[in-house]
């Protein structure tokens, strides 16, 4: 096999099988098809094969598996996946191997398949400790469940554990989510992902929403979630290294590090995404376009194009952008490359310049959109 040097690269692959579908969600899921995922999962292995020859079987550090489900797939059907990709791809030693799993769907057996699979970080979507709550939203688990989740997880020998929690929900209280906070800390996990609910159109939750049958928080009470959410994980050892991800020391997520500075990355599955030699590739965006064989779509970025996106994700991060990092991938520092855009938001104390690296305010964090939408 020849292996050229070509720096390491991220690989993920999409699981769109759900055992149901959450109010909020538009990810590209499917519940009720569970009959299609051993076909589904012998296509993504032909794809990943196919495109470890197409790429020069570049060498990997980051894995990740999500959904959808992916702990809805059996323990042989996991580990065909990633046998296929640790033979397409040879993979370096250390690499974070990821594994998104809901509360419910992991159980002793599975996690020590994951763990014999080399698995060695699992992601929960715990959400709220409320059973209200998580029912309002579509979930199917309660907090025991993601108890006994977690402990599972750990019997199988995982200790790098992650849980998403969601707040900003219809009817959830400050008091809500600090429970919420707490029941999570209390379980010791290693990282923790907290996002505001954002209503997409088309979904039930927007639609109850648009009928007045829902109602959200103001913006007001939602900031002061966020901000308990900062205060509360920095009290426990945890540091915000992402305007959503807090994480302790040494396990932050190195996937999603690798995507928000544009390290390349290739995705497998349908309505999977690769950035690979400045070219962006779409896979079909439906599951019957992808198992019959769509071809995927392929452009490239522009210049102009790929300086924005280093800046916008790269100000996710509260390490913010170096600009010498910048100048070294962009041949342009970031003032050359977006010269008087950028003082508006720094005159109204959004972003801010500190030793040569340029980052988001605590303000700027809560205003992300309105920097990106000065920028642009």
């Amino acid at each position: 096999m020849h292996r050229p040097s070509h720096p390491p690269i991220g690989l993920y692959v999409h699981v769109p099988f759900c055992m149901s579908k959450c109010a909020y969600c538009d990810f590209v899921s499917y519940a009720r098809r569970e009959g299609d995922i051993p076909r589904y999962v012998d296509i993504v292995v032909r794809e990943i094969t196919r495109r470890g020859v197409e790429t020069r079987h570049p060498k990997a550090n980051t894995i990740f598996l999500g959904g959808g489900t992916p702990s809805l797939l059996d323990e042989s059907q996991l580990a065909h996946i990633l046998d296929a990709l640790g033979k397409a791809f040879p993979i370096e030693e250390g690499a974070e191997i990821t594994c998104e799993c809901n509360p419910g769907t992991l159980a002793a057996p599975l996690a020590d398949a994951l763990r014999k699979a080399r698995v060695n970080r699992l992601s929960m979507g715990a959400q709220a400790m409320q059973t209200g709550l998580l029912r309002l939203i579509g979930r199917i688990h309660d907090w025991e469940q993601v108890i006994a989740s977690v402990e599972s997880a750990r019997k199988a020998g995982f200790d790098n554990i992650n849980l998403d929690l969601m707040f900003g929900l219809p009817s959830q209280t400050v008091s809500d989510w600090r429970a919420t906070l707490e029941a999570a800390v209390a379980l010791s996990p290693t990282h923790l992902s907290c996002y505001g609910l954002i209503v997409e159109d088309g979904t039930p939750i927007c639609r109850d929403i648009a009928a007045g049958k829902l109602a959200l928080p103001d913006e007001e009470v939602e900031r002061e979630m966020y901000e308990l959410a900062r205060q509360t994980l920095a009290q426990h050892g945890f540091h915000q290294y992402e305007i959503s991800n807090f994480a302790r020391e040494g396990y932050e997520c190195r996937h999603n590090l690798g995507c928000w500075t544009r390290v390349p990355y290739l995705g497998f599955g349908c309505a999977a995404h690769s950035l690979f030699g400045e070219c962006r590739m779409m896979n079909p965006s439906t599951l019957d376009a992808y198992m019959a064989g769509e071809e995927p779509k392929t452009e490239p970025i522009s210049g102009e194009e790929a300086r924005f996106e280093s800046l916008m994700l790269g100000l996710r991060m509260t390490r913010g952008v170096k600009d010498e990092d910048f100048t070294r991938m962009h041949g342009l520092s970031i003032r050359e490359a977006f010269g008087g855009k950028l003082d508006r938001p720094v005159n109204a104390g959004l972003l801010q310049w500190h030793e040569g690296v340029l980052r988001l305010t605590r303000l700027g964090m809560d205003l992300q959109n309105s920097v990106l939408v000065d920028l642009m």
